[in-house]
């Protein structure tokens, strides 16, 4: 498990960085290399999904936490795995509060950490000019850097050992950076030798070096130069004499010597030892694999402070391993639009034999809301997190489509239908019976002829692939055509007295209230008269 579990990701820290990890950082620019392609990302609205569901307290965990959303696991084991981790933690009263202590103390000290890898230790006169910018020598930057790899070590071994694998997993990769080198330097001594930077066992007693004292205050050194003044007056009685004879005066000469001291000794330990140890420290493996642990930690811990903090009820959903997707949801909401709304309204929805849903309704009734929280809520099962629902049950998907209207561009030469017919065509290709695709309209851009029998091709096409398909369309003709096949299912959104009950019910929707909808905004046929008249 191990193994399996650091090579999910790369690492939120890289040996060539030269600032701390982001929080947000894109998802791969290639369809092939993820579940989520970047048109879907923002189409899913997934950086307002981790905006409402980010409960992470430290910069590692949250990164993790976007670093999940960007690229969920698309395998039902792992799945599974860090779902028991999430039970573990939420039922475990001693391993939730010891965890909860850990990640505290990280989210104290992670600043300090990142300032002795990325920061410019500025000396004692300049001032400094941005954040990654430190007074002084790094002698405090160290100590505090270091000292948070060494706490969480510490804090690991306090925790209970954890029954789940996953979490044993990650609590075993804290405890065991103990016997890594980049522990053994954290912890001192540390030597500067002629071969750089070492520890005590690699310097070994027959190697000369010089140890690193992370301050300015040196007794060794000190004593020695006493020591050899001492010496000196003894072996030669004639310095004893000048410095008799010249009595007071010689401070005018030692004084301005002596705050040479300040900057040659702190210029030293900084460029000699600091910044070669902190060089090994981002380099390291470990290192890396370090943070991302606590980031994992702290993102299981997120999940289950997601389900207290929900204003209605939430579940780990039931991981399925099927050959085709399967979906079945019960009142499920949409986790950004329900996390403030306590008269949210939920939704059930089953995907199973069907592979093709159709869903209508008038503008503003809730469906792209509705089709929006069914791929969000995929995407949370499979991170590992609870999900809006009483009851949910789903299989992984190997890729989530979202496709909505697309504008054209003067380049692309095929107008608004053939920029959006591309898009569908690369779904199509790269989709599989394991796919979830969400189309918002399709064949926009030419007659209603042709947009009936195009859109009939290409949902056909999607249904012999055997994924599961939704389309939202006001197209009623259109799902006509399938109810008379006996294919798909056909869902519409719920209108009373000319108002919305965001409820989803069985039937075709032939009404889309767009006069209504222009009143509500202030521009139906009676505002636009009233406007040319000036009234």
């Amino acid at each position: 498990m191990k193994e399996i579990v650091n090579a999910l990701y790369p690492t939120l820290l890289q040996s060539d960085a030269v600032e701390p990890p982001p929080i947000r950082r894109p998802p791969p620019a290639k369809a092939n290399q993820n579940v989520i392609d970047p048109t879907s990302f923002q189409s899913m609205e997934v950086d307002k999904l981790f905006d409402s569901v980010n409960h992470a307290s430290t910069v590692a965990g949250q990164a993790t936490l976007y670093r999940s959303l960007t690229r969920p696991l698309a395998d039902a084991g792992l799945i599974r795995a860090k779902q028991d981790a999430v039970r573990e933690i939420e039922t475990s009263g001693e391993i939730r509060q010891r965890l909860e202590n850990l990640i505290k103390q990280a989210r104290d000290t992670e600043k300090d950490f990142y300032d002795l890898l990325f920061g410019t230790f500025v000396g004692m006169l300049s001032s400094p000019a941005h954040k990654l910018e430190i007074e002084g020598y790094g002698y405090a930057s160290y100590i505090r850097g270091t000292r948070f790899m060494l706490n969480l070590v510490d804090a690991a071994h306090r925790l209970p050992t954890p029954q789940s694998e996953y979490l044993a997993t990650l609590v075993d990769d804290l405890k065991g950076f103990s016997k890594s080198r980049a522990y053994a330097l954290a912890h001192g001594p540390a030597y500067r030798t002629e071969k750089g930077m070492a520890t005590k066992a690699e310097k070994g007693w027959f190697v000369p070096g010089i140890k690193f004292k992370p301050s300015l205050f040196k007794p060794g050194l000190l004593g020695l130069v006493g020591v050899l003044f001492l010496v000196l007056m003894e072996l030669i009685p004639i310095v004893f004499e000048m410095f008799d004879s010249i009595g007071p005066t010689i401070w005018l000469f030692i004084a301005p010597l002596s705050l040479l001291y300040i900057p040659v000794v702190g210029g030293f330990d900084r460029d000699a030892c600091i910044y070669p140890l902190r060089l090994i420290f981002r380099k390291s493996n470990d290192v890396q694999n370090l943070l991302d642990s606590l980031g994992k930690l702290d993102e299981l811990l997120s999940f289950v402070r997601l389900k207290e903090n929900f204003p209605h009820p939430m579940t780990l959903p039931k991981i399925l391993d099927t050959d085709r997707h399967t979906l079945e949801v019960k009142n499920v909401r949409n986790p950004i639009l329900g996390k403030d709304n306590r008269d949210y309204v939920g939704n059930d929805l089953t995907l199973r034999e069907e592979r093709l849903t159709l869903v209508t309704g008038p503008n503003s009734g809730g469906k792209t809301a509705f089709c929006k929280t069914l791929t969000q809520t995929q995407l949370l099962a499979q991170i590992g997190s609870y999900v809006p629902a009483e009851q949910a049950e789903l299989s992984p998907a190997d890729r989530i489509y979202y496709q909505m209207p697309e504008i054209s561009h003067l380049a692309d030469g095929e107008g608004r239908f053939g920029t959006e017919l591309r898009r569908t065509k690369e779904i199509f290709l790269s989709s599989s019976p394991q796919s979830l695709i969400v189309m918002d309209e399709l064949s926009e851009g030419t007659t209603h002829e042709e947009k009936i029998e195009i859109s009939m091709n290409i949902l056909d096409g999607f249904r012999q692939k055997g994924n599961s398909t939704l389309l939202i369309t006001h197209n009623h003709e259109l799902v006509d055509r399938f109810q008379e096949k006996k294919v798909g299912l056909a869902r519409q959104v719920e209108f009373k007295n000319d108002q919305p009950t965001y409820r989803l019910i069985e039937g075709i929707s032939r009404v889309s209230h767009a006069d209504r909808v222009a009143k509500k905004i202030g521009f139906s046929k009676e505002d636009i008269a009233r406007y040319l008249t000036g009234r």
